[in-house]
Protein backbone atom coordinates (compact mmCIF):
# COMPACT_ATOMS: atom_id res chain seq x y z
CA UNK A 1 0.00 0.00 0.00
CA UNK A 2 2.87 2.60 0.37
CA UNK A 3 2.32 3.51 -3.67
CA UNK A 4 -1.02 4.85 -2.88
CA UNK A 5 0.74 7.49 -0.03
CA UNK A 6 1.71 10.79 -0.47
CA UNK A 7 5.69 11.10 -1.05
CA UNK A 8 8.47 13.22 -2.01
CA UNK A 9 10.07 13.25 -4.69
CA UNK A 10 10.95 15.41 -7.83
CA UNK A 11 11.06 12.85 -10.95
CA UNK A 12 8.66 10.23 -10.23
CA UNK A 13 9.46 7.08 -12.14
CA UNK A 14 5.57 5.92 -12.00
CA UNK A 15 2.40 7.07 -11.89
CA UNK A 16 -0.52 5.43 -9.78
CA UNK A 17 -4.24 5.52 -11.87
CA UNK A 18 -6.35 4.83 -9.75
CA UNK A 19 -9.73 4.28 -12.60
CA UNK A 20 -12.74 5.31 -11.32
CA UNK A 21 -12.07 6.57 -7.63
CA UNK A 22 -14.35 5.59 -4.65
CA UNK A 23 -16.27 2.89 -7.08
CA UNK A 24 -13.37 0.35 -7.38
CA UNK A 25 -15.16 -2.21 -6.11
CA UNK A 26 -17.46 -2.22 -9.56
CA UNK A 27 -14.38 -2.13 -12.02
CA UNK A 28 -15.63 -4.97 -13.55
CA UNK A 29 -18.83 -4.35 -14.27
CA UNK A 30 -18.10 -0.56 -15.21
CA UNK A 31 -15.44 -2.35 -18.01
CA UNK A 32 -18.40 -4.25 -19.58
CA UNK A 33 -20.20 -1.10 -21.56
CA UNK A 34 -16.82 0.57 -21.78
CA UNK A 35 -15.20 -2.74 -23.62
CA UNK A 36 -18.42 -3.17 -25.96
CA UNK A 37 -18.32 0.54 -26.64
CA UNK A 38 -14.08 0.14 -27.89
CA UNK A 39 -15.53 -3.36 -30.05
CA UNK A 40 -18.09 -1.05 -31.54
CA UNK A 41 -15.21 1.78 -32.14
CA UNK A 42 -12.58 -0.73 -33.52
CA UNK A 43 -15.31 -2.60 -35.77
CA UNK A 44 -17.25 0.17 -37.17
CA UNK A 45 -14.24 2.39 -37.66
CA UNK A 46 -12.11 -0.92 -39.55
CA UNK A 47 -15.34 -1.59 -41.61
CA UNK A 48 -15.61 2.17 -42.57
CA UNK A 49 -12.17 1.80 -43.58
CA UNK A 50 -12.45 -1.23 -45.61
CA UNK A 51 -15.47 -0.15 -47.09
CA UNK A 52 -14.20 3.16 -49.04
CA UNK A 53 -10.91 1.22 -49.79
CA UNK A 54 -13.24 -1.55 -51.94
CA UNK A 55 -15.74 0.98 -53.32
CA UNK A 56 -13.99 2.84 -55.78
CA UNK A 57 -17.09 5.38 -55.90
CA UNK A 58 -16.39 6.43 -52.46
CA UNK A 59 -12.77 7.76 -53.74
CA UNK A 60 -14.06 11.18 -52.70
CA UNK A 61 -12.90 14.12 -50.43
CA UNK A 62 -15.95 13.63 -48.17
CA UNK A 63 -14.93 9.75 -47.90
CA UNK A 64 -11.21 10.61 -47.78
CA UNK A 65 -12.20 12.86 -44.88
CA UNK A 66 -14.43 10.41 -43.04
CA UNK A 67 -11.04 7.52 -43.51
CA UNK A 68 -8.71 10.41 -41.80
CA UNK A 69 -11.76 10.58 -38.78
CA UNK A 70 -12.14 6.99 -38.66
CA UNK A 71 -7.96 6.24 -38.08
CA UNK A 72 -7.55 9.43 -35.50
CA UNK A 73 -11.20 7.66 -33.40
CA UNK A 74 -9.28 4.59 -33.87
CA UNK A 75 -5.96 5.94 -32.39
CA UNK A 76 -7.89 7.95 -29.60
CA UNK A 77 -9.60 5.14 -28.12
CA UNK A 78 -6.44 2.55 -28.33
CA UNK A 79 -4.24 5.52 -26.07
CA UNK A 80 -6.26 4.97 -23.02
CA UNK A 81 -8.74 1.60 -23.24
CA UNK A 82 -6.56 -0.68 -23.35
CA UNK A 83 -4.71 0.66 -19.99
CA UNK A 84 -8.65 1.25 -18.44
CA UNK A 85 -9.22 -2.32 -19.35
CA UNK A 86 -6.04 -3.39 -17.62
CA UNK A 87 -7.05 -1.44 -14.61
CA UNK A 88 -10.58 -2.78 -14.17
CA UNK A 89 -9.57 -6.66 -14.56
CA UNK A 90 -6.32 -6.96 -13.56
CA UNK A 91 -5.74 -3.83 -11.27
CA UNK A 92 -2.51 -2.70 -12.94
CA UNK A 93 -2.77 0.56 -11.99
CA UNK A 94 0.75 1.35 -12.42
CA UNK A 95 2.70 3.41 -15.63
CA UNK A 96 6.06 4.57 -16.43
CA UNK A 97 6.31 8.62 -16.02
CA UNK A 98 7.45 8.35 -19.50
CA UNK A 99 4.61 5.83 -21.02
CA UNK A 100 2.37 8.05 -18.82
CA UNK A 101 3.76 11.08 -21.12
CA UNK A 102 3.72 9.26 -24.18
CA UNK A 103 -0.19 8.71 -23.28
CA UNK A 104 -1.02 11.68 -22.75
CA UNK A 105 0.11 13.43 -25.95
CA UNK A 106 -1.03 10.98 -28.69
CA UNK A 107 -4.58 11.35 -26.84
CA UNK A 108 -4.65 15.25 -26.66
CA UNK A 109 -2.91 14.84 -30.30
CA UNK A 110 -5.27 12.46 -31.98
CA UNK A 111 -7.99 14.66 -30.46
CA UNK A 112 -6.83 17.85 -31.87
CA UNK A 113 -6.14 16.59 -35.30
CA UNK A 114 -10.20 15.33 -35.29
CA UNK A 115 -11.05 18.69 -34.24
CA UNK A 116 -9.06 19.37 -37.59
CA UNK A 117 -10.94 16.91 -39.63
CA UNK A 118 -14.22 18.59 -38.70
CA UNK A 119 -12.88 21.18 -40.51
CA UNK A 120 -12.05 19.96 -43.55
CA UNK A 121 -15.01 17.91 -43.76
CA UNK A 122 -17.25 21.68 -43.19
CA UNK A 123 -15.12 23.34 -45.93
CA UNK A 124 -15.81 20.25 -48.00
CA UNK A 125 -19.76 20.79 -47.65
CA UNK A 126 -19.28 24.42 -48.10
CA UNK A 127 -17.62 24.03 -51.50
CA UNK A 128 -19.75 20.96 -52.53
CA UNK A 129 -22.95 22.98 -51.57
CA UNK A 130 -22.06 26.56 -52.26
CA UNK A 131 -19.54 25.46 -55.36
CA UNK A 132 -20.24 22.30 -56.67
CA UNK A 133 -19.02 23.00 -60.31
CA UNK A 134 -16.05 23.54 -58.95
CA UNK A 135 -15.83 20.67 -56.50
CA UNK A 136 -13.86 18.72 -57.91
CA UNK A 137 -10.94 21.37 -59.17
CA UNK A 138 -10.88 22.29 -55.84
CA UNK A 139 -10.84 19.21 -53.49
CA UNK A 140 -8.18 17.09 -55.71
CA UNK A 141 -6.43 14.64 -54.12
CA UNK A 142 -3.47 16.43 -53.67
CA UNK A 143 -5.22 19.46 -51.88
CA UNK A 144 -7.22 17.05 -49.40
CA UNK A 145 -3.48 15.12 -48.79
CA UNK A 146 -2.26 18.93 -47.79
CA UNK A 147 -5.39 19.35 -45.65
CA UNK A 148 -4.66 16.11 -43.98
CA UNK A 149 -1.26 16.62 -43.66
CA UNK A 150 -1.56 20.06 -42.05
CA UNK A 151 -4.41 18.41 -39.53
CA UNK A 152 -1.37 16.38 -38.52
CA UNK A 153 0.99 18.86 -38.33
CA UNK A 154 -0.90 21.41 -36.38
CA UNK A 155 -2.21 18.58 -33.67
CA UNK A 156 1.46 16.99 -33.02
CA UNK A 157 2.95 20.91 -32.99
CA UNK A 158 0.35 22.58 -30.43
CA UNK A 159 0.22 19.16 -28.31
CA UNK A 160 4.24 19.36 -27.98
CA UNK A 161 4.91 21.24 -25.05
CA UNK A 162 2.62 19.07 -22.92
CA UNK A 163 5.35 17.01 -22.58
CA UNK A 164 7.92 18.89 -22.39
CA UNK A 165 6.76 21.03 -19.82
CA UNK A 166 5.38 18.28 -17.61
CA UNK A 167 8.96 17.13 -17.39
CA UNK A 168 9.99 19.93 -15.80
CA UNK A 169 8.00 20.68 -13.35
CA UNK A 170 8.86 18.62 -9.84
CA UNK A 171 6.13 16.55 -8.27
CA UNK A 172 6.21 16.62 -4.39
CA UNK A 173 2.47 15.98 -3.47
CA UNK A 174 1.72 12.76 -4.50
CA UNK A 175 1.89 10.34 -7.62
CA UNK A 176 -1.67 9.52 -7.85
CA UNK A 177 -4.00 10.15 -10.58
CA UNK A 178 -7.71 9.54 -9.64
CA UNK A 179 -8.74 8.19 -12.88
CA UNK A 180 -7.82 5.60 -15.66
CA UNK A 181 -5.47 7.50 -17.71
CA UNK A 182 -2.94 10.05 -17.96
CA UNK A 183 -4.34 13.40 -19.33
CA UNK A 184 -2.44 16.99 -19.17
CA UNK A 185 -4.40 18.96 -17.02
CA UNK A 186 -4.41 15.37 -14.54
CA UNK A 187 -0.98 15.55 -14.56
CA UNK A 188 -0.69 19.23 -14.11
CA UNK A 189 -2.24 19.19 -10.77
CA UNK A 190 0.27 17.43 -8.80
CA UNK A 191 2.94 19.24 -9.65
CA UNK A 192 4.45 21.48 -6.72
CA UNK A 193 5.82 24.65 -8.77
CA UNK A 194 3.93 27.48 -10.11
CA UNK A 195 2.29 25.96 -12.94
CA UNK A 196 0.99 28.73 -14.73
CA UNK A 197 2.47 28.98 -18.26
CA UNK A 198 1.16 25.20 -18.87
CA UNK A 199 -1.83 26.18 -17.59
CA UNK A 200 -1.94 29.20 -19.85
CA UNK A 201 -0.96 26.99 -22.52
CA UNK A 202 -3.53 24.68 -22.38
CA UNK A 203 -5.87 27.19 -22.56
CA UNK A 204 -4.81 28.42 -25.30
CA UNK A 205 -4.49 24.71 -27.06
CA UNK A 206 -8.66 25.21 -25.77
CA UNK A 207 -9.55 28.06 -27.50
CA UNK A 208 -7.29 27.52 -30.99
CA UNK A 209 -9.42 23.58 -31.01
CA UNK A 210 -12.55 24.28 -29.47
CA UNK A 211 -12.96 28.14 -30.67
CA UNK A 212 -11.12 28.95 -33.92
CA UNK A 213 -12.55 25.47 -34.98
CA UNK A 214 -16.20 25.89 -33.92
CA UNK A 215 -15.80 29.48 -35.58
CA UNK A 216 -15.10 28.33 -39.12
CA UNK A 217 -17.45 25.72 -38.89
CA UNK A 218 -20.12 28.15 -38.14
CA UNK A 219 -18.97 30.64 -40.71
CA UNK A 220 -19.14 27.62 -43.29
CA UNK A 221 -22.64 26.49 -42.07
CA UNK A 222 -23.83 30.26 -42.37
CA UNK A 223 -22.96 30.16 -45.79
CA UNK A 224 -23.98 26.54 -46.95
CA UNK A 225 -28.05 27.32 -44.74
CA UNK A 226 -27.72 30.90 -47.18
CA UNK A 227 -27.15 28.54 -50.33
CA UNK A 228 -29.53 26.12 -49.28
CA UNK A 229 -32.48 28.60 -48.81
CA UNK A 230 -31.58 30.30 -52.24
CA UNK A 231 -32.71 26.73 -52.96
CA UNK A 232 -36.07 26.57 -55.09
CA UNK A 233 -38.02 24.00 -53.93
CA UNK A 234 -38.07 22.54 -50.22
CA UNK A 235 -37.82 19.13 -51.57
CA UNK A 236 -34.45 21.06 -53.25
CA UNK A 237 -33.61 22.17 -49.37
CA UNK A 238 -34.52 18.93 -47.44
CA UNK A 239 -32.15 16.84 -50.23
CA UNK A 240 -29.56 19.65 -50.04
CA UNK A 241 -28.82 20.04 -46.29
CA UNK A 242 -29.17 16.24 -45.71
CA UNK A 243 -26.11 15.66 -47.08
CA UNK A 244 -24.52 17.48 -44.01
CA UNK A 245 -26.74 15.52 -41.67
CA UNK A 246 -23.64 12.92 -40.52
CA UNK A 247 -21.37 15.39 -40.20
CA UNK A 248 -23.59 18.09 -38.27
CA UNK A 249 -24.20 14.79 -36.02
CA UNK A 250 -20.66 14.07 -35.67
CA UNK A 251 -19.78 17.31 -34.49
CA UNK A 252 -22.21 17.72 -31.70
CA UNK A 253 -21.05 14.79 -30.24
CA UNK A 254 -17.33 15.82 -30.03
CA UNK A 255 -17.74 19.43 -29.60
CA UNK A 256 -20.24 19.99 -27.00
CA UNK A 257 -19.83 17.35 -24.59
CA UNK A 258 -16.25 18.15 -24.65
CA UNK A 259 -16.12 21.92 -24.01
CA UNK A 260 -18.53 21.53 -21.21
CA UNK A 261 -16.26 18.61 -19.70
CA UNK A 262 -12.80 20.70 -20.35
CA UNK A 263 -14.52 23.87 -18.49
CA UNK A 264 -16.00 22.08 -15.56
CA UNK A 265 -12.75 20.33 -14.87
CA UNK A 266 -10.85 23.56 -14.58
CA UNK A 267 -13.30 26.08 -13.34
CA UNK A 268 -15.73 24.04 -10.90
CA UNK A 269 -13.36 21.60 -8.76
CA UNK A 270 -16.71 20.83 -6.69
CA UNK A 271 -18.78 18.54 -8.90
CA UNK A 272 -18.18 15.28 -7.73
CA UNK A 273 -14.92 13.16 -9.11
CA UNK A 274 -16.70 9.71 -9.44
CA UNK A 275 -19.24 11.60 -11.81
CA UNK A 276 -16.85 13.56 -13.69
CA UNK A 277 -14.38 10.99 -14.40
CA UNK A 278 -17.05 8.49 -15.45
CA UNK A 279 -18.83 10.12 -17.47
CA UNK A 280 -15.61 11.94 -19.04
CA UNK A 281 -14.70 8.44 -19.78
CA UNK A 282 -18.09 7.80 -21.78
CA UNK A 283 -17.44 11.13 -23.92
CA UNK A 284 -14.21 10.30 -24.79
CA UNK A 285 -14.86 7.34 -26.20
CA UNK A 286 -18.54 8.24 -27.66
CA UNK A 287 -16.89 9.79 -30.47
CA UNK A 288 -15.04 6.70 -31.65
CA UNK A 289 -18.35 4.42 -31.35
CA UNK A 290 -20.86 6.65 -32.50
CA UNK A 291 -18.94 8.18 -35.71
CA UNK A 292 -18.85 5.12 -37.54
CA UNK A 293 -22.77 4.32 -37.00
CA UNK A 294 -23.47 7.84 -38.07
CA UNK A 295 -22.02 7.93 -41.30
CA UNK A 296 -22.94 4.31 -41.87
CA UNK A 297 -26.81 4.44 -41.22
CA UNK A 298 -26.48 8.10 -42.51
CA UNK A 299 -24.53 7.75 -45.65
CA UNK A 300 -26.61 6.18 -48.09
CA UNK A 301 -23.59 4.99 -50.41
CA UNK A 302 -21.96 3.54 -47.18
CA UNK A 303 -25.06 1.68 -45.89
CA UNK A 304 -25.67 0.47 -49.41
CA UNK A 305 -22.11 -0.98 -49.75
CA UNK A 306 -22.55 -2.28 -46.16
CA UNK A 307 -25.68 -4.26 -47.34
CA UNK A 308 -24.19 -5.45 -50.66
CA UNK A 309 -21.26 -6.75 -48.22
CA UNK A 310 -23.26 -8.59 -46.04
CA UNK A 311 -25.99 -10.19 -49.15
CA UNK A 312 -23.05 -11.63 -50.82
CA UNK A 313 -21.76 -13.31 -47.28
CA UNK A 314 -24.98 -14.57 -47.02
CA UNK A 315 -25.93 -15.81 -50.01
Amino acid sequence: MSDFNTTDFTNPSTFILLGIPGLEAAHVWISIPFCTMYAIAILGNFTILFIVKMELSLHGPMYYFVCMLAITDLVVSTSILPKMLAIFWFNSREINFSACLTQLYVFHCFSVMESGIFVAMAFDRYVAICHPLRHSTILTNPVVAKIGLAAVLRGGILILPYPFLLRQWPYCRTNIIPQPYCAHMAVLKLACADIRVSSYYGLFVLFCVMGLDVIFIVVSYIQILRAIFCLPTKEARLKTFGTCGSHLCAILVFYMPGLFFSLTYRFHPNVPLQFHVLIANVYYLMPSMLNPIIYGVQTKQIQSRLLRLFTHKGT
